[in-house]
């Protein structure tokens, strides 16, 4: 079977993604798949690996690939190819946005479809999603920036023009701090900041910004950061869950790449009923967006018990040491056999 792994990408994540397509693609059964590397540079030029799929070595956050030559005709060397793996995380990759190429060629392809992916990667539209199946989440404003002017963006969707004093004067009376400040299309913790006081919370929303003109504003909340892992597309399966020890006041980018004392624990040390309420909702939320192929899907677990949904990514970390792979490697699937599978539900799907 003719696969192509596609990694890189345009993305503040493209970094990530190098290290997770690379990893894809040596763990691929050689015997099984003949592999079709594909990397995506910031520019979104195409590329294709002149080596063999076999000689290609892991790569780590920030290393640069190598032995790649143009590809001229996307679409035609799409075309050859059985089915695709996207490892690609954020913008232009986990949006929709490539899915929907896939979908006009009419090629099988890994992980949601493109309404999920939009919609899981949008977190402002995610979250009236999650709403309206009556998941709990923290406690959050939704604001755009408009030229000089934030627009508020109301439950009823209604808006109201604002600038960036009155803005965070309203948040601050709404929400208590500290508080998180996201892009509402972002990835990895980019462009997320914590703030403890008025100023940091207007620096931290011109800084999100920056990265996308919908921002949210979330309630900051004292207690664990828990994952749970999904695969299945109508018939959905959730894995035990896995606690993360950031080793900064939050998961960073840094925390996540680039320090080594951020720590995962699978599986996290709580009963198991509490874990199964857990894995219950992870498959809800999953299945609210129209979810397809995989998902790692993320929760606070306040101190009295009370279990908050963070977010869901449709195409998590890839490496071996990702939590997605680890979370199914604790329930006896190894990486290679995820692959295996990931590969028959796009089939199926």
């Amino acid at each position: 079977m003719k696969v192509a792994v596609i990694f890189g990408g345009m993305s503040t994540e493209h970094d990530v993604s190098i290290a997770s397509g690379t990893s894809v693609i040596r763990n691929l059964d050689k015997e099984k798949y003949d592999i079709y590397p594909i990397y995506i540079d910031k520019n979104g030029d195409w590329y294709k690996y002149t080596k063999k799929a076999e000689e290609l070595e892991p790569l780590k956050v920030g290393e640069k690939l190598k032995h790649v030559e143009k590809i001229e005709n996307i679409i035609n060397y799409l075309k050859q190819v059985d089915v695709i793996f996207p490892v690609l995380h954020g913008l232009y990759g986990e949006d929709g946005t490539i899915q929907g190429l896939f979908e006009l060629i009419k090629k099988p392809y890994v992980g949601c479809k493109t309404l999920s992916s939009s919609l899981a990667m949008d977190k402002a539209y995610a979250k009236m999603i999650f709403e309206k199946a009556k998941i709990k989440q923290t406690k959050h404003i939704f604001i755009k920036k408009i030229k000089n002017n934030y627009i508020l963006i109301k439950k009823d969707l209604t808006e109201k023009m604002m600038d960036i004093d009155k803005i965070g004067l309203y948040i601050a009376q709404k929400i208590n701090f500290p508080m998180f400040i996201k892009p509402s299309n972002s990835g990895s913790s980019v462009g997320i900041k914590k703030a403890k006081t008025l100023k940091e919370l207007k620096d931290a929303i011109i800084n999100a910004e920056k990265y996308d003109r919908k921002i949210i504003i979330e309630e900051g909340i004292s207690g664990r950061e828990i994952e749970c892992a999904v695969l299945g597309n109508e018939d959905v399966l959730a894995t035990c869950v896995g606690e993360i020890l950031p080793s900064d006041e939050f998961y960073s980018y840094e925390a996540k790449y680039e320090n080594k004392k951020s720590k995962t624990i699978i599986p996290a040390n709580m009963d198991k009923s509490l874990q199964d309420k857990i894995k219950k909702i992870a498959v809800k939320a999953f299945k609210a967006i129209d979810g397809r192929g995989l998902s790692r899907v993320d929760f606070f677990l306040k101190e009295n018990g009370e279990i908050l949904l963070n977010e869901i990514n449709t195409m998590p970390g890839f490496t071996e040491i990702s939590m997605y792979s680890k979370l199914w490697n604790e329930e006896g699937l190894s990486y290679s056999v995820l692959l295996d599978k990931l590969i028959n539900l796009a089939i199926e799907k």
